[in-house]
């Protein structure tokens, strides 16, 4: 079950909707582990994210991590190429958790800007899993125009529904995400609608908490 949330700019309203988990809180409250946690970024494939344009960065309370992008702009309209309406990241995370500990990814929060004509309308979408293991399905969200403005979406999972990296095993957490845009009925003549979930200056950040659980002793 999942948990979507907008947040719009000064023109936009604030729009929520929610599938009801049955009561089922979508935090884990496992604390994190105390010892340090790193990621490296290993692999940064897509239209929407070339190698060297995707940073990450672990919270110092090892209670989440965040991505920044600095060329994720989808577009249609004016001065758009026909490629444009879609960009996609696919991005490989190669987490070290301390020792005892593996973890899931409990919450996802989604942040960027968009810039919609009426008529137009965007979507923002994402999966994640780790490696070998099935892939969850594409969680989205979808904007519509006249739109200019901050938005902000939130993946939650409930916690019976939580997937953790087996423990002992070294496995990539993978996530892909997309933005598309389309022009509808909008005047992409004269006008150009865009979504965009970049930031050059670091105010925009895609944030993902950890759940945290401690791994039988052996």
């Amino acid at each position: 079950m999942f948990r979507t949330m907008f947040i719009g700019g000064a023109t936009a309203a604030l729009v929520a909707a929610f599938t009801p988990s049955s009561g089922t809180t979508a935090v884990m409250k496992t604390p994190a582990p105390p010892h340090k946690v790193t990621i490296d970024l290993v692999s940064v494939n897509g239209s929407g994210c070339r190698p060297g344009s995707a940073t990450v960065a672990v919270a110092p309370d090892n209670t989440a991590f965040t991505i920044t992008y600095s060329e994720y702009l989808a577009q249609v309209g004016k001065g758009a190429k026909p490629t444009d309406f879609r960009k996609n990241c696919q991005l490989g995370l190669n987490v070290y958790a301390p020792q005892g500990f593996t973890y899931a990814i409990a919450k996802a929060d989604y942040r960027g800007f968009a810039s919609l004509q009426n008529g137009a309308s965007a979507t923002q979408r994402a999966s994640y899993y780790f490696q070998g293991m099935s892939r969850t399905s594409y969680r989205s969200h979808r904007f519509h125009g006249p739109l200019q403005g901050n938005w902000q979406v939130s993946d939650t999972t409930a916690i019976h529904a939580l997937v953790h990296k087996p423990c002992g095993e070294e496995r990539n957490f993978n996530i892909n995400t997309e933005l598309l845009v389309d022009g509808g009925r909008s005047d992409t003549t004269n006008t150009t609608s865009f979504v965009a979930m970049d930031s050059t200056d670091g105010s925009f950040t895609t944030k993902y908490h950890f759940a945290w659980k401690k791994c039988p002793v052996r």
